[in-house]
């Protein structure tokens, strides 16, 4: 088994590989809370308490580092404004809009096979 990154010929990242950065990045947009909160901000910039709202039965703690990993991996940009209270909105980038494709394309697969999977 290969240990690096590289599948060889052209230097691409091997998601198979055991010490490809890749996998974190498989394992972050695998994650439930991760896909549905980049779904919910599909429409545009949320705030914190619209996304909890929105991602029902989330805790604070688990939204908070779910969106701090998707802000550090560049899926996310979080907007502070100035105000009393503190205003914080949360917004698509580019990359997080491209992944929400796919993304998008899985959660209605669910939705629509979820009665012949015997959940």
């Amino acid at each position: 088994m290969s240990t690096t990154c590289s599948s060889g010929a052209h230097d691409k990242h091997d998601v198979y590989a055991a010490q490809c950065p890749c996998r974190d990045v498989l394992d972050l947009l695998a994650n439930k809370w991760a896909a549905l909160a980049i779904g919910a901000l599909e429409g545009g910039p949320l705030r914190f308490g619209e996304l909890q709202r929105r991602l029902q039965g989330i805790s604070p703690k688990v939204l908070t580092q779910t969106l701090r990993r998707l802000e550090e991996h560049g899926f996310l940009h979080r907007e502070v404004y100035p105000a009393v209270p503190l205003h914080v909105e949360y917004s698509l980038t580019d990359l997080g809009r491209s992944v929400a494709v796919p993304l998008s394309a899985l959660r209605t697969w669910v939705e629509t096979n979820l009665d012949q999977l015997g959940v």
